[in-house]
């Protein structure tokens, strides 16, 4: 918004014209949103009495957060919203469809948090009626890029990490790219588990995210790097670094002890932006690697309901794979602080990939 009303006004606003400026100023500004709303929001939750329903079969260490106030998200949702509105270009479709995949898995989270809210049941949707929300929320998408193609000649390849050449998915690219989103919705949503794990994961995955969008919407760096150049995918930078602001807003008051929770009112809109993302940059499968610790701890619940189903046995002690740790014996900051470290391992590694083949 910024951008069209004081960039054509004068050579002092020629500065918007770099979304890296543009960007410092998103994460700055989401921040601050979250910094100044977030006691009044946890102040409303706790009038409301959204207290967070704990798990009877979790940690005993959980039951000592019986009754903190979740929906946090909100605060998240709000300063992304705004930020990425006023310094983001409008005229920009990755903006529009990013900030459509956020609102509606924003919604969908919102309305499982107050089921689990109104009913005191930390189930809230059931899990066919969730996945049926994202499906369709994808679905939308999907039927967007048929008909709009997002690069003329190169919708339906996707790019294999290390493989020199793309891959055509033909027809199934479209199911994959559903399957992008709403696979990596649900991955921050299993991660979000304990205090400030989800929030501070997003914090350097995003970055890594951000960086992946940049040299992509670059042509120098694209072709320095040889890979795919996406002409409109450097605005996305803006919407990272709105995340990136109003998630450490967000983990001043969702680090151990936590204030709030995030809920499935941000995680999923979170998760389900990130995979957005990964299409728009034509890099699904790398973002997949930079996601690793939301993927692996996606696949710990899999694998434990498989295991479970066929052959009546646990590989976990509890999954998510954090609770597995914790009724190990770690202390929830330790399990936290590692999993950040690793998120980062993870995410440079990732990086390196843009450039070998």
């Amino acid at each position: 918004m910024l951008y069209q009303l004081l960039f054509p006004l004068n050579k002092i606003f020629f500065v918007l014209k770099y979304s890296t400026f543009r960007a410092i100023w998103a994460a700055v500004t989401a921040m601050a949103i979250t910094f100044l709303i977030g006691n009044l929001v946890i102040a409303i939750l706790k009038k409301m009495k959204a207290g967070q329903p704990i798990r009877t079969d979790g940690p005993k260490t959980h039951h000592v957060k019986s009754g903190t106030p979740t929906m946090g998200g909100i605060m998240i949702i709000i300063a992304v919203l705004v930020s990425t509105l006023l310094w983001a270009r409008l005229d920009n479709n990755f903006i529009w469809l990013t900030l459509f995949v956020f609102t509606w898995f924003a919604g969908l989270g919102g309305i499982d948090d107050y089921l689990k809210l109104s009913k005191k049941d930390p189930k809230g949707i059931s899990i066919k009626v969730k996945l049926i929300g994202q499906l369709l929320g994808a679905c939308l998408v999907v039927f967007y890029l048929a008909g709009h193609p997002v690069l003329q000649g190169y919708d339906t390849f996707i790019k294999i990490p290390l493989m020199k050449f793309p891959t055509d998915l033909g027809i199934f690219y479209f199911a994959f790219v559903a399957l992008v989103i709403v696979s990596f919705s649900n991955a921050v949503n299993f991660t979000d588990g304990l205090d400030g794990l989800a929030t501070g994961s997003l914090i350097f995955s995003v970055l890594s995210v951000a960086v992946v969008a940049y040299v992509v919407g670059n042509v120098k760096f694209s072709d320095y790097l040889r890979i795919l150049y996406v002409k409109e995918a450097s605005e996305l930078v803006i919407f990272c670094a709105a995340v990136v602001g109003a998630c450490l807003g967000f983990l001043w008051f969702n680090c151990h002890p936590a204030q709030v929770f995030m809920g499935d009112t941000g995680s999923l809109a979170l998760g389900a932006s990130i995979g957005m993302i990964a299409v728009l940059v034509k890099q699904e499968l790398l973002m997949v690697l930079i996601g690793g610790i939301f993927v692996v701890e996606a696949l710990s619940v899999l694998l434990q309901i498989l295991s479970f189903k066929l052959f009546k046995k646990r590989i976990f002690k509890m999954a998510p794979l954090h609770h597995h740790f914790e009724l190990a014996g770690m202390h929830e900051t330790k399990i936290v602080v590692r999993f950040w470290i690793v998120t980062i391992i993870i995410a440079l590694v990732s990086l390196s990939f843009l450039k070998l083949r």
